[in-house]
């Protein structure tokens, strides 16, 4: 929530806000295909993220350029089923060029 309310306080970010993250991976790369530039969305962990792989798979396809975040459980409580956990690098691999779990 805290990255989500810096966005939208911030002057430089437009923050649109769509009702569900696969609507909201489309618009980004509905954003890329007509500006030239990345479509960037961001969700929560485990159905949020899981609601990307759409978008992500038609993105890799299509070679659109996106850049997308989502939220992870803290890596000491990976591994033990913890609230909305969901191996996200793991299962977007096969739909992105290039994935990262961010130490944190």
């Amino acid at each position: 929530m805290e990255i989500h309310q810096s966005i939208s306080r911030s002057g430089l970010i437009t923050n649109v806000l769509p009702r569900h993250e696969q609507g909201g991976i489309f618009a980004a790369e509905g954003y890329a295909r007509v500006s030239g530039s990345p479509g960037v969305c961001i969700s929560s962990s485990g159905p949020g993220a899981t609601n990307f792989m759409s978008g992500l798979a038609d993105a890799l396809s299509d070679s659109i350029p996106l850049v997308v975040i989502t939220g992870q459980v803290p890596r000491c409580v990976m591994g033990t089923g913890a609230f909305q956990e969901t191996p996200v690098v793991g299962i977007t691999k096969l739909v992105t060029k290039r994935n990262y779990l961010i130490p944190g």
